[in-house]
């Protein structure tokens, strides 16, 4: 079997055909979103390694560095979702890692994944199902029947209000990451050439590290605000 990889004109796309009709369409988001789960699957594999290692009193940097990251969040997540739903915490965990990742690889000159709107709405829909199922699996049909309050004319009302908070997270993490990349595009190019290197390589850190791990911080932070929500407080 022959594999063949050609390229679209005009497109910025490449396709990687396993056979005439079967094909794979590349991008450069493609591309580094397959190099973020490699490298997260990697770290995963080390952790989980390491971790038998592990002593109660830890004896070694990255113990205390890996302890300190799942702690930290571990308490926070808990004063969001509480003692009850805190196992969601998770998941946010490994999201937040992801965001983390996609942000922060535009320093090495790739394109950041979060630049690219279906990434980040559909990350933005994965919330939303997350909360159909909370308030399905805590409420039954009590869920639905919130839909049709105060009268079921307002139900397209309140299944609209919950999709658009896909929208809502996706477009403010995408607008953020897009508008820095656009922001350092147009200094690189009006600025002198002895000066288009370094004042937009020094944005480009301010944007891809600051604002990276600020914008994954927020989503992560809203969703879990937007997950309990859904969730009864009662014991």
């Amino acid at each position: 079997m022959e594999f063949d990889i050609r390229t679209i004109e005009n497109s910025g796309y490449a396709r990687f055909y396993i056979t005439d009709n079967i094909f794979i369409t590349l991008n450069d988001t493609l591309i580094s979103m397959w190099i973020i789960g490699a490298a997260l699957i990697a770290l995963a594999i080390v952790v989980r390694v390491k971790i038998k290692k592990f002593k109660e009193v830890p004896e070694t940097k990255f113990q205390n560095i890996m302890e300190a990251i799942v702690e930290n969040f571990d308490n926070y997540a808990t004063s969001i979702l509480t003692s009850k739903y805190k196992y969601f915490g998770t998941w946010f965990f490994g999201v937040f890692m992801f965001f983390l990742a996609a942000n922060l690889i535009g320093i090495t000159g790739l394109r950041n994944p979060t630049a690219d709107l279906s990434v980040t709405f559909s990350m933005g829909l994965t919330t939303v199902v997350l909360m159909q199922f909370v308030g399905f699996r805590y409420n039954g049909i009590q869920h639905v029947k919130e839909w049709f309050k105060p009268i079921f004319f307002f139900a397209p009302i309140h299944i609209i209000a919950d999709l658009s908070r896909a929208v809502s997270l996706g477009m403010r993490l995408f607008i953020n990451i897009l508008s820095g990349l656009i922001l350092i595009a147009l200094i690189y190019f009006l600025l002198p050439p002895f000066l288009s290197i370094a004042i937009p390589g020094a944005l480009a850190l301010f944007f891809d590290i600051f604002i990276g791990v600020l914008q994954a911080f927020i989503f992560v932070t809203v969703s879990m605000f937007f997950l309990m929500m859904k969730a009864p407080q009662e014991d």
